[in-house]
């Protein structure tokens, strides 16, 4: 039995916090049977660092060699596939808590902006680092939008 501390706090969100713990109560239970539901394969950053926009995917497992990558009708496409280890039987497993399968991913790129020629990419550490030069920057090229409050 799993005990709570005592909540040292109430305060006027009350039924906003039970319903909180009810629905992350039923997300642990679904990982006490071994399912894992938060996907971690292929979640990438992308900001824009000295004109040039970059593409940090997290790609844990995988290999170079798993990894395609190109461009695309106007997007940058990561794809790839990891397995899952064939000399252990699937039913000596307790949990599987790793993800496996096919991954796809596709990013719009600003056609107008890109430069495609010199487009690079690095992958160390699980992480896969694309580099996609800018012919200009797309934070001074953005002009703000004034909106008015009624």
């Amino acid at each position: 039995m799993v005990r709570r501390l005592p909540e040292l706090r109430r305060g006027p969100f009350i039924v906003g916090t039970g319903l909180s713990r009810m629905i992350d109560d039923l997300f642990r239970d679904f990982d006490s049977v071994g399912l894992d539901l938060a996907p971690r394969l292929g979640c990438t950053d992308i900001y824009e660092k000295d004109k040039a926009l970059v593409f940090e995917t997290e790609l844990p497992g995988m290999t170079r060699e798993q990894i395609d990558l190109k461009v695309e009708d106007d997007q940058l496409v990561v794809s790839g596939e990891t397995k899952r280890n064939e000399e252990i039987d699937r039913e000596n497993y307790f949990r599987v808590g790793r993800q496996y399968g096919r991954i796809r991913r596709a990013f719009p790129l600003p056609a107008e902006l890109v430069d495609r020629d010199g487009i690079k990419a690095r992958f160390e550490n699980g992480i896969l680092r694309v580099t996609v030069p800018l012919k200009e920057s797309i934070k001074e090229k953005q002009a703000p939008i004034e909106i008015s409050v009624e």
